[in-house]
């Protein structure tokens, strides 16, 4: 049983002997959410898009590049050790500084507070491309025009519908957390840190406004809105082309491309089989940052409880035939 399907089963109320699921979804998101939703995805998609032409124009310079990767390394292992391998699956223990500090840095992705991360992903693999999947990309059919309308809704599409992800069902280990609740509370003060730290770091390194402009467009705008599509290529992209060399209950397949810039999440298949897993890349070779990461923190004494991958854990999961 997975983390979400036991979380789930837990957080059941009860009707006589007989448990009753509370509901998938708790509501709308307000609609003053919702724009800020367009805002933050659109924005820095446009900044994407007005990349090339940009470093074309005006040049992309040393400061922006190194702040652009620093900034991406610190967002980004925050979403692939902090929300996803530690609050989601549980698969290490961490002392309250790393706890805290891999939820704030995973804010600064800008992909939302930990807690609703945390919620839609357990959803996701308690119904993993089936009914009630948040992101499927199989959830139109199979054919070429399902599957590319999927494809969009599974990559960003679905980010724009307004239901939430109930929490209390999904997530109520973390809503008990209540350090974890107040870090979560102040998701628009790390968002706003992640565009407004890069801008004061280049402005301040090269001492000029202008420098201050360009850290912003390239570390802040431009950094977000490519680890945001290198994370929905996780959940679109890995669920419909790549290897299966692991059984799991669905289509997660291992993308070997995304391996180092998504640090180590492509070998999907891989921790659809076995989702508490502390290392995705199992196999030989499969480079996985994440968990030399958790191996680093392990080693320093800040996590422990770590589940590695053993010769029982890969026997378990090994498939006699592709998925």
């Amino acid at each position: 049983m997975t983390t979400a399907t036991s979380n789930a089963s837990q957080e059941a109320s009860h009707t006589g002997s007989k448990p009753k699921p509370k509901p998938l979804t708790m509501g709308e998101r307000p609609r003053i959410a919702q724009v800020l939703v367009y805002l933050f995805v659109l924005v820095p998609l446009v900044a994407l898009i007005a990349a090339v032409p940009a470093a074309w124009g005006w040049g992309l310079g040393v400061v922006d590049i190194s702040l652009a990767v620093a900034f991406y390394v610190i967002s980004g292992l925050g979403v692939t050790v902090g929300f996803h391998r530690l609050f989601t699956h549980g698969s290490f223990k961490a002392n309250r500084f790393v706890k805290f500090g891999l939820a704030i840095s995973g804010m600064f992705s800008v992909q939302g507070p930990v807690i609703t991360w945390v919620a839609d992903h357990r959803r996701h693999h308690a119904y993993s491309d089936r009914e009630g999947d948040p992101h499927s990309p199989w959830r139109f059919g199979n054919s070429a025009s399902a599957l590319a309308k999927g494809f969009w809704y599974s990559h960003m599409g679905w980010l724009f519908e307004r239901n939430l992800t109930n929490s209390d069902r999904f997530a109520p280990d973390l809503i008990k957390d209540n350090g974890l609740l107040r870090v979560n509370k102040l998701f628009p003060v790390w968002t706003l840190a992640s565009f407004a730290l890069p801008a004061v770091l280049g402005g301040l390194i090269t001492w000029s406004w202008w420098g201050a402009l360009t850290a912003f467009f390239w570390a802040g705008l431009v950094r977000v809105s490519v680890l945001h599509h290198i994370t929905w290529s996780v959940n679109s992209i890995c669920h419909m082309i790549g290897e299966r060399p692991f059984k799991s209950r669905d289509k997660a397949a291992n993308f070997w491309p995304l391996a180092i810039i998504s640090f180590g999440e492509s070998w999907h298949n891989s921790h659809h089989a076995d989702p508490t897993c502390a290392r995705h890349g199992v196999l030989r070779g499969q480079l996985d940052i994440s968990a030399r990461t958790i191996w680093a923190f392990e080693k320093l004494g800040w996590a422990w409880k770590v589940r590695w991958p053993n010769e029982k854990r890969l026997a378990r999961i090994a498939a006699t035939e592709q998925a």
